[in-house]
């Protein structure tokens, strides 16, 4: 799902569940009965916009340590498994 100014916040919050801190740092209702992040922002007096900046940043933050943690798994497991191969 791509979420947008039209995404609900708790589709938000399914799709990128480390977004959820945001939503409350800003006092957005988290159980909003489907309204859109923009009607929310404009209620509360938010530009819409720049929340949508901020948690597409958010979410390209988490998505980059999530790839570099991967990466930093399989180094280790072949290195672990490399080490091992050695000794037998």
């Amino acid at each position: 799902m791509n979420c947008d100014l039209d995404t609900s916040i708790p589709d938000w919050i399914i799709e990128h569940p480390e977004t959820s801190r945001i939503f409350l740092e800003l006092e957005l209702d988290t159980s909003c009965g489907g309204k859109s992040l923009s009607y929310l922002c404009i209620h509360k007096d938010l530009d819409p916009t720049v929340v949508l900046r901020h948690l597409r940043q958010v979410i390209a933050v988490s998505e980059n340590g999530k790839r570099s943690l991967d990466g930093s798994a399989k180094r280790n497991f072949n290195a672990t498994k490399d080490d091992s191969s050695d000794r037998f």
